[in-house]
C-alpha cells in the first residue's frame, strides 16, 4: 500500500480527472486500481493529493516529450532507464524499458543499460550519456572534467541542459517512488537480520577471536 492517502474520482481535480479518464476509463483508480502497462496506478492517485504538484509533475511529462527538445528521445531514454536502475526504483525502471522500445532503442541496449561500462554496444554519444548519468545520480552531480568534456564532444549546450534537468527529475521521481511506496516500489526492504540458527553463538567474531587465541 502507499504510504501517503490516494484521491479518488470523486475528489480529483480537473487536470487529475481528465488524466484518470485517460488512464483508467470510468473507474474510480482507488476502489479498482490498474493502468494498461499492468502498473496499479498509485503514483498518480497519490500526486492527486496536492493538486499543484499534481499539474507542476505533470506538465514536466510534457516538457521533456515536446518536439521542442533537442536532446534525441533515444539519448534522454537511456538517461531515464540509468536513473531508475541506479536509485533502485523497480516503478522508474521497468518504465522506461518499455519507453525505450518505443523510441527505438534496441533489447540489447535495453539490457546492457545496467552494466554499460563493459558492454560494446553503446556509441561514444551513449557511453558519455550513460557516464555523465552516473555522475549526476550516483555522485550526486560530481562530474569530472574528463566525462563533461566527452558530453561536450557530442552534444551542444541546449542537450546538455535538457538532458541533465529529465535526468535528474527522474533521478527525483524514483526517489520518491521508493519513500512513498508507489506502484512496483511497494516492497520492504531487503536488508533485514537474518536470524541465527537456534542455539548458535550470535557473535561469530567473539568466537573466532576464541579459536585464535
Amino acid at each position: 500500500m502507499p504510504r501517503l492517502r490516494e484521491v479518488s474520482r470523486k475528489d480529483a481535480h480537473p487536470t487529475a480527472l481528465r488524466l484518470y479518464d485517460m488512464l483508467f476509463g470510468e473507474r474510480d483508480p482507488v476502489a479498482e486500481p490498474g493502468t494498461a502497462t499492468g502498473t496499479p496506478g498509485n503514483w498518480w492517485t497519490v500526486f492527486a493529493g496536492v493538486p499543484d504538484a499534481f499539474d507542476h509533475t505533470t506538465s514536466g511529462f510534457a516538457f521533456y516529450r515536446s518536439k521542442d527538445r533537442q536532446i534525441s528521445s533515444q539519448l534522454r531514454e537511456l538517461g531515464q532507464l540509468r536513473a531508475g536502475y541506479c536509485v533502485g526504483s523497480k516503478f522508474v525502471y521497468s518504465q522506461h524499458c518499455k519507453a525505450a522500445r518505443d523510441v527505438g532503442l534496441s533489447e540489447e541496449k535495453i539490457e546492457a543499460v545496467r552494466a554499460w561500462s563493459v558492454a560494446d554496444c553503446f556509441s561514444p554519444v551513449e557511453r558519455a550519456v550513460l557516464a555523465y548519468t552516473d555522475c549526476l545520480v550516483l555522485e550526486n552531480g560530481r562530474v569530472p572534467d574528463a566525462v563533461f568534456e566527452a558530453l561536450r564532444a557530442e552534444l551542444n549546450d541546449a542537450e546538455i541542459l535538457e538532458f541533465t534537468y529529465i535526468t535528474c527529475t527522474y533521478a527525483m521521481h524514483a526517489t520518491m517512488s521508493r519513500a512513498l511506496r508507489l506502484e512496483y516500489d511497494d516492497v520492504d526492504d531487503p536488508i533485514v537480520e537474518v536470524a541465527a540458527p537456534k542455539g548458535a553463538s550470535t557473535d561469530v567474531m567473539a568466537a573466532v577471536d576464541a579459536a585464535e587465541e
